[in-house]
């Protein structure tokens, strides 16, 4: 590593990395809560090396996603041992379709959260976006699909950046502005409605097909089967020349062992998931074959996991979540990375605005915001996001919503209330948020 170079804790955007430098940051500017993190791909050239280090880590207190995965295993074991059908094709399915606006919720909220900020008004952001899609593919106005999808995301994005100037430029604070946005846009869905003479009782129907069956809708088994022989080869062939790539020049990889290894897991996770879509789920008509949303939500994560991982625009939106300060001394462009970060979050609840209007078929005023930035916090933070910025990943975002659709869903298999869903949901989010403080104070006391 380079002398200019500094290690930000928890700025390393890498799935294997606890740390990233950040270019033209001196010692002079660390963050005070920052400490080394040994990194197996650096200082391991075997396996067992690779697992040592790795274990070395974890007691450190980097313990990555492990818990998050321990919690699920545990959540399915208590689930299935209660109701049978809770790991049926059909309900893994239903679980998989319930999950997508809880992940693309708490997608959106990463973006925030990695650069310390905060935003509340991912839900009803969604519920614009999806407003205007619904309304321009309606009568009288009877835009395509594709045009209407553009231009609702176009506005969402559009708030993000009016969002993001508010907060940098002006200096507000971020739970201000989006807890105004919060109420603003509220007010705004119900406007968008009322203009609209087709909306009998603030509710817009879905007339579109496409749309529909993002979240209705199945592959046929024959293309889900096609569609992941594809994936999986050109992820082992992307994993592949970057791991001997990164070996001819001499820079720090896994082993290939692991390399290998990590290709078969997503072979053997992405073989059972289309096996359990491939079953036929339906009572009277056959159905079966992956639904769209699906690899639409799996596709926007690994886009934005690329983001973050791999452009100089993730990297320093790491280190403003981690060092604003130093960030800017690195000669960074705090204010435009800070706005275009609101941007995206936008972005990606306007893409959850359009999943969620697909699955119910409509969009209607009455959509609950103040309950869906809930849970946008909620899917990041229990998924592994540190409410604290600076460590963030799409793939916690990912883990969460699952998390919350399957206590959801489990519980509505028990026949339990809604009160007693959402005390459940909230204790799973303090027991995330326990873990997430006692995994740093670990850290800083083995520093």
């Amino acid at each position: 590593m380079a002398g200019d170079d500094v290690v930000v804790e928890g700025s390393g955007p890498d799935p294997d990395v606890g740390t990233a430098s950040v270019k033209g940051v001196g010692p002079d500017t660390l963050a005070p809560a920052a400490v080394p993190v040994a990194m197996p791909e650096v200082v391991a050239d075997s396996l067992g090396e690779y697992l040592r280090a790795w274990w070395v880590r974890i007691k450190g207190g980097d313990s990555g996603v492990l818990p998050i995965l321990a919690g699920l295993v545990i959540i399915i074991v208590i689930f299935q041992s209660q109701q049978s059908v809770f790991l049926s094709a059909g309900n893994i399915v239903n679980l998989l379709t319930q999950a997508a606006v809880f992940i693309l919720l708490g997608l959106a909220e990463i973006f925030a959260l990695v650069l310390s900020e905060i935003d509340l008004s991912t839900g009803f952001v969604a519920g614009v976006g999806g407003m205007i899609i619904a309304e321009l593919m309606a009568d009288p106005v009877n835009w395509p699909w594709w045009s209407a999808v553009i231009i609702g995301l176009a506005a969402t994005t559009a708030i993000g950046a009016l969002h993001g100037t508010l907060i940098t430029r002006l200096r507000l604070p971020s739970f201000i502005v989006t807890l105004a946005g919060l109420l603003g846009w509220e007010g705004v869905l119900i406007w968008l409605a009322d203009v609209d003479k087709g909306a009998v009782g603030g509710v817009v129907r879905i007339n579109n097909s496409v749309v529909y069956n993002l979240v209705n809708g199945n592959m046929s088994v024959v293309a889900g089967w096609i569609t992941l022989v594809v994936v999986v080869a050109l992820y082992a062939a992307v994993t592949l020349n970057r791991s001997f790539r990164r070996r001819r020049q001499g820079l720090s990889t896994p082993p290939l062992s692991i390399t290998i290894a990590t290709i078969v897991l997503v072979a053997v996770v992405g073989v059972a998931l289309v096996a359990i879509c491939s079953v036929n789920r339906g009572a009277l008509v056959a159905l079966e074959g992956v639904p769209w949303v699906v690899p639409f939500v799996l596709v926007i994560v690994l886009a934005w996991s690329w983001l973050f991982a791999r452009t100089r625009t993730g990297r320093y939106m790491y280190a403003i979540g981690a060092n604003p300060e130093a960030a800017r001394r690195a000669g960074i462009n705090v204010a435009w990375i800070r706005t275009f970060g609101f941007m995206m979050c936008s972005l990606t609840a306007g893409l959850a605005g359009l999943v969620y209007e697909s699955r119910l078929g409509s969009i209607a005023t009455d959509i609950d915001g103040g309950t869906l930035v809930l849970y946008a916090v909620a899917a990041a933070v229990i998924g592994g996001a540190s409410l604290f910025g600076g460590r963030g990943k799409p793939v916690h975002a990912l883990l969460g919503g699952v998390v919350i659709a399957a206590v959801y869903n489990g519980l509505g298999l028990l026949g339990v209330t809604a009160a007693g869903q959402d005390m459940a949901t909230a204790l799973v989010l303090l027991a995330a948020v326990t873990v997430d403080s006692l995994v740093r104070r670990r850290g800083r006391t083995m520093a």
